[in-house]
């Protein structure tokens, strides 16, 4: 299994690099037997790697020691779960799976575009392999998941132990969906270029796509800030490392991107701006990949490994290169069909809402790349920190979500002054209530009163949009709200599944505000029977114990939680030491409720005393966070999801150009 992995990992290399040589000659030579040769290529290279990847699965689950990526990275004590996630533990393994993912989208773009976007295809094609070609290039010169190891080893080293957490399952792997997703809207946009089929119809064909990739990214996002605040023991979510600020960026530039394109199918607007956007959102998608994988940046996510960064430089560029040239190329035809009425219009509160996205992925890639930078111009690498994020990006955000309520009030070309007045009004005077009780209950921060004005305002406006379709579905249909609302929902599923998303993303901020600013914290050494006072929480610590696991030495901490004089339950706080690693790995004690978490950590123990130092938190509504990663996971399920009479239109306006065209070379 393992040379047939080999072997098909190579092959598929070479079938990737023909498939993007036959696609570009059938489009440039008008060739429809290589273009035809070209798709079923990307079948094959689909079905090679799904042939390499089941070997990789099988060395793994065999215990093949022989290879050294198994060697690396499991053991014969791992779980079976954990041996099967070990897959894409490391740098081989997870180009393996980069490329994988692609040529199943590949194969499902070419099933999708069978009666449509013919002319687009072949080149849609082409660019898929250019970029699959990449990745398998890698994967088997650079980095080959397959390689021997260069002795006998019975045993392997394990996973690392921070590894062997939940997260490992879902964080990586929607990451890259998302990552491998942006590829197809990307690919589409090409094609329009080099075909010159530069109307709105390769946007409506990506719109899924786009949605797919954008929400498994957010979502592959919030699976790592999950994972990180049960498994590093540090208290947050959020750290602001390289690597969680490289898959944050492309995720934003995605998130102006969708708005943006609604302006060019509805006013023939920012043709150029949306495909600056697309070219943007795929560089960063491979600019966070090659962080990850090049170890250029000091973080807890990344490989270090040889040549692979100037081989992603080098790629990089040659996407910016090709892909601007393209859009010089074609900016004649990219001229706007109308312009702007009015700066009180639907279309500028999109412009800025896209401007203010853009200027905070700048800001995070200004402070990634500013040490690789400054250590190039200087020679020393000066890092920055948490304070530059925290004092730059929090203003830009509270900004966005002024513009999020303000955007479903204004109506498209301009808004009279009595139309803002009467949409104004009611959410306005509404959203006073969050920040006027706030500061009856005593809370005087200025970011927290303001935050929630923004928030309650963003629900407001989202709520009157509601009740203003069903008020209508009521006088026109007689229905009632609760067979009503589905029945508006389907009726306009972008829209309305749109302001699900929007209203997750309050749910998720109120829980970001909150624990941000109203976190409290407590340290101190504990003999046992002693206790720590934490606002209404009595901690009182019980003693050590320590015992051994298959692969783990234990040191678990028994601690008796009380609040408000009544007794809640026993917790424990631990930290572990894996076998084949020296430093202990953190299992915070954690209990969580719908308006806080009570977070313990293990600092330290002396055996010899008996006593335990801990840090405690209180972190406030951190549970929202993860509440409104639901509720946004329902709003794009409703965006996204399949509309038989799109598909329809979709079909017949393909058939419909493809008719003049017939119409325009025949004699």
């Amino acid at each position: 299994m393992t040379d047939i992995g080999s072997m098909s990992l190579m092959v598929a290399f070479l079938v990737a690099l023909y498939v993007m040589v036959a696609a570009s000659l059938g489009k440039a030579l008008n060739y429809r037997e290589l273009a035809d040769s070209a798709r079923a290529g990307l079948l094959a290279a689909a079905g090679l790697l799904t042939l390499a990847s089941a070997a990789m699965v099988y060395a793994f689950v065999t215990r093949d020691f022989t290879i050294q990526y198994v060697y690396q990275y499991s053991s014969s004590d791992m779980s079976l779960p954990y041996t099967i996630a070990a897959w894409w533990a490391g740098q081989a393994g997870s180009l393996l799976l980069w490329a994988w993912v692609l040529s199943i989208m590949g194969v499902v773009v070419v099933w999708q575009n069978r009666r449509q976007n013919l002319a687009l295809l072949t080149v849609i094609i082409a660019v898929i392999a250019g970029v699959l070609a990449f990745f398998l290039g890698l994967a088997t010169f650079v980095s080959n998941p397959f390689d021997k190891l260069p002795f006998s080893a019975a045993e392997g080293e394990g996973l690392n132990p921070l590894l062997e957490n939940m997260g490992m399952f879902f964080h990586p792997t929607t990451l890259y969906l998302g990552y491998v997703g942006f590829t197809i809207p990307f690919a589409f946009a090409i094609a329009a270029l080099v075909s010159n089929r530069l109307d709105d119809q390769w946007i409506r064909s990506t719109r899924r796509w786009t949605l797919f990739a954008w929400f498994f990214l957010g979502v592959g996002n919030l699976f790592g800030a999950q994972w990180a605040y049960v498994e590093l023991g540090w208290g947050g979510y959020m750290g602001w490392d390289p690597v969680e600020n490289a898959s944050i960026m492309p995720w934003l530039a995605g998130t102006a991107y969708l708005h943006s394109v609604m302006i060019q199918q509805r006013r023939g607007m920012l043709k150029v701006w949306n495909m600056a956007l697309i070219i943007a959102t795929f560089a960063l998608s491979i600019f966070g990949t090659f962080l990850t994988r090049s170890g250029v940046l000091s973080s807890v996510h990344t490989f270090s490994v040889g040549p692979m960064g100037p081989l992603f430089v080098s790629f990089i560029l040659v996407v910016l290169a090709v892909s601007v040239g393209l859009l010089w190329y074609r900016l004649p035809q990219l001229r706007s069909e109308s312009e702007m009425d009015s700066l009180v219009s639907r279309e500028s509160s999109f412009l800025f809402n896209n401007l203010l996205l853009v200027g905070v992925a700048f800001a995070m890639f200004w402070g990634t790349v500013f040490p690789l930078i400054s250590e190039a111009v200087t020679g020393t690498k000066v890092t920055v920190g948490p304070p530059f994020y925290n004092q730059v990006i929090p203003p830009i955000l509270l900004a966005l979500l002024a513009i999020m309520a303000v955007c479903p009030l204004i109506g498209w070309r301009k808004a009279s002054r009595s139309n803002l007045l009467r949409n104004f009004l009611r959410p306005f005077v509404t959203s006073l209530a969050m920040p006027i009780a706030l500061v009856a209950l005593g809370v005087t921060n200025v970011w927290a009163v303001g935050s929630s004005w923004i928030l309650a305002f963003v629900v407001a406006t989202a709520t009157l949009e509601f009740y203003r379709g069903l008020r209508a579905r009521r006088r026109t249909r007689g229905e009632d709200p609760f067979r009503g609302l589905p029945r508006l929902v389907a009726s306009n599923k972008p829209r309305y599944g749109g302001l699900i998303v929007h209203l997750g993303f309050v749910v998720m901020a109120a829980g970001v505000v909150a624990s941000s600013l109203f976190s409290t914290s407590v340290e101190g050494v504990l003999q046992p029977g002693d206790s720590l006072d934490i606002k209404n929480y009595q901690v009182t610590y019980r003693g050590l114990k320590e015992y051994q696991t298959a692969s783990n030495q234990v040191v678990s901490a028994s601690l008796e939680i009380s609040k408000g004089g009544r007794f809640l339950q026993t917790m424990q706080a631990e930290k572990y030491y894996h076998r084949n690693h020296d430093n202990p790995v953190t299992e915070v004690g954690l209990r969580s409720t719908l308006m806080e978490d009570l977070y313990i950590i293990l600092a330290g123990w002396d055996d010899n005393a008996g006593s335990a130092t801990f840090k405690i938190l209180v972190n406030p509504m951190v549970t929202w966070i993860w509440l409104g990663g639901g509720v946004l996971l329902l709003g794009t399920v409703i965006a996204i999801w399949p509309d038989r009479r799109e598909r329809d239109r979709l079909v017949r306006r393909e058939q419909h150009v493809l008719e003049r065209e017939v119409a325009r070379v025949q004699p």
